[in-house]
């Protein structure tokens, strides 16, 4: 991973080299390894890099990188299957000097054009220049792994990894406040309807699976989306990648499964640097460990790196323990504390940029703070797994009301089996309405749910009155449809932000084996009783593990993942202060009423639905 920033103007006062210096130089903590900076001969525009070296160490790694004559590129992630790419580009006459991935990017975009994207494998943000053309050409990969912002007015175009970055050039920061008020309301730090929305007026954020065209000399711009998971049916223009397998057996699914998994782990195990993973002691992380260990070239020694909290009931050292004594682990632990939260605040605000949801995001912070420290840059991470295989409890609802409408024998055993299996989630009424008449149930509901927001007891009238609800219920009616919508409008490209932040905060690089592309159109192509069945989220990565791991983590009942004594921390007495000030805060800007001052704090668990005085903490520190 790295940082990367450019501009492009028809006035060269807006392209200098001390403006891009002042771009990269806030993005250092992405690339700690090397910086340069490159201005095109046309003057039409300016790139700027931070190095995080991973793959081929030497000096031929370094970016902005220039190729066959015309094409300049700056790269942030990795293109895990560079080697295979490498071989095909020289077979149709390429040559390469370095060993890089980042060299395949211009001869791939030289030969496929905007299309190049369909052949990478990875999490990447990147820009490349031609200057034949005057046209830069932006991408993000298809989960949205890497950030890639972006400010545009009738002077210039500027991008960045990082917000931090444009606000170093002169872009004003200035709060977006109707992404506010539904973070504040509801929780929400996404537009469903909008990928390009932030929390910050007139920046901009390039979505996942999306590439952009601009041309210097007209300063007109396009965009497209290239990909889509589903089967049925594409989204116009994206070209599909794999196709659905023959053999639809339950044995062959499950192999399929296993063989596309464990080609992903072993792609991101390609690293010039130690390559560790983080370890929370639940199914996913612990998947990992066991493909990992598969792997013929796996590490000899793999570190693992752990967040634990003694004393707190939902702490998961004894499944942690379970797993290191299973594969003879090198396990590392950090202890996250109300003090460590308090101390490293304003630093995780920084980082993170936009709010964000709980203090789980600390113990994240401080496992790759703990990875660095023990010169760890490359770690593997088990997220994607919730979303593309149905992990979280509040899907339980959407498996029972497809099979309501469409296979009723089927619901009572799955409704029997997830209740002794603890499930809090119960069917009611109002899933019986969803399932029969599922526009009416989900404008009702909707309805309600946006009265709720503009009913907030805290906020300011002025304030409420200028918001503009964003409360989506997802428009479909099977498990499938709402995992779509999960992984790829409103849901898990927040934690992957989370992720990256927090990861680039320490110089680490973060990668996720279930993100791999193959395998969610895979799993897309596969009926709902494959994610949830006999009570069990996940059903086919606890079926396709359990010969490898521990039962007692394959057959978990519980889910945490990372979740810190945020209850606990909230009544400490310095972070009550922080609150009060953040409460203070917000009503000066007009954004809380100032009867919120006499209100007491109210602590809240980290996944509570109401965490407001958690919000108002994040929202003030974040935006400034």
């Amino acid at each position: 991973m790295c940082g990367i920033a450019g501009i492009l103007s028809p006035n060269p006062a807006k392209i200098t080299g001390e403006r891009l210096k002042k771009m990269t130089d806030a993005l250092a903590h992405r690339g700690p390894d090397g910086e340069g900076c490159w201005l095109s001969p046309s003057g039409l525009a300016g790139l700027g890099h931070r190095r995080l070296s991973i793959i081929d160490l030497s000096p031929a790694g370094a970016q902005p990188m220039s190729c066959l004559g015309r094409y300049t590129v700056i790269h942030n992630g990795e293109i895990y299957n560079y080697r295979e790419l490498r071989s095909l580009l020289q077979s149709k006459g390429y040559a390469f000097s370095s060993r890089t991935d980042t060299e395949i990017i211009p001869a791939a975009y030289d030969l496929y054009g905007p299309g190049c994207v369909q052949y990478f494998d990875g999490m990447f943000a990147f820009a490349l220049w031609d200057e034949k053309e005057k046209t830069l050409f932006l991408a993000r990969d298809r989960f949205g792994e890497k950030p890639l912002f972006f400010y545009r007015d009738g002077e210039q175009f500027v991008f960045a990894s990082e917000m931090k970055a444009l606000w170093a050039a002169g872009i004003i920061k200035e709060s977006n406040h109707n992404m506010l008020f539904n973070f504040i309301t509801i929780g929400y730090t996404q537009n469903p309807a909008d990928g390009t929305e932030t929390f910050f007026n007139d920046i901009k954020k390039l979505p996942a699976r999306s590439y952009l065209l601009y041309h210097a000399l007209t300063q007109q711009m396009e965009t497209r989306v290239y990909w889509d998971p589903r089967p049925e049916p594409p989204l116009p223009g994206a070209d599909k990648t794999s196709n659905p397998p023959a053999d639809k057996s339950e044995s062959a699914l499950l192999a399929t499964f296993s063989t596309l998994l464990s080609d992903s782990v072993n792609k991101r195990l390609r690293s010039d640097v130690t390559v560790g993973t983080s370890l929370s002691g639940g199914l996913d992380s612990s998947a990992i460990v066991s493909y990992i260990r598969r792997q013929p070239e796996a590490p000899t020694i793999l570190p693992t790196f752990s967040a634990v909290f003694p004393g707190f009931e939902k702490d998961e050292t004894p499944f942690i323990d379970l797993v290191t004594r299973h594969f003879s682990l090198e396990n590392y632990r950090t202890e996250p504390t109300a003090a460590g939260l308090i101390r490293d605040f304003e630093q995780l605000a920084a980082h993170q940029e936009e709010p964000f949801q709980s203090s789980s995001i600390y113990a994240q912070f401080c496992v790759f703070g703990l990875a660095a420290s023990r010169n760890v840059k490359v770690l593997l991470d088990g997220q994607g797994a919730d979303e593309l295989l149905a992990g979280y409890s509040k899907y339980y609802p959407r498996y029972w009301r497809e099979l309501y409408s469409s296979d009723k024998k089927a619901l009572a055993p799955e409704l029997a089996a997830a209740k002794r299996l603890g499930a809090a989630e119960r069917w009611t009424w109002k899933d019986r309405l969803a399932s029969l008449l599922p526009e009416y149930a989900g404008s009702f509901f909707k309805k309600r749910r946006i009265a709720s927001q503009f009913h907030h007891p805290d906020l300011s009238r002025e304030f409420t009155r200028s918001g503009v609800s964003y409360y989506e219920i997802p428009p479909v009616a099977d498990l499938n449809g709402v995992l779509y919508y999960n992984t790829l409008m409103n849901g898990l490209e927040e934690l992957l932000r989370y992720a990256d932040r927090n990861s680039m905060a320490h110089g680490v690089e973060v990668r996720l084996p279930f993100l791999d592309h193959r395998l969610a159109e895979f799993l897309f192509s596969l009926p709902a009783h494959f994610k949830i069945r006999e009570g069990w989220t996940k059903w086919m990565l606890r079926a396709g593990t359990e010969h490898l791991l521990p039962s007692g983590i394959v057959w978990r009942k519980d889910k945490i993942g990372y979740e810190p004594p945020q209850y606990r921390w909230m009544t400490d007495k310095t972070l009550g202060e922080y609150i009060q000030e953040a409460r203070r805060s917000l009503v000066k800007k007009g954004i809380l009423d100032p009867a919120i001052l006499q209100k007491k704090i109210q602590p809240m668990g980290a996944h509570a639905a109401e965490n407001y005085d958690w919000r108002y903490l994040v929202s003030a520190a974040c935006l400034g």
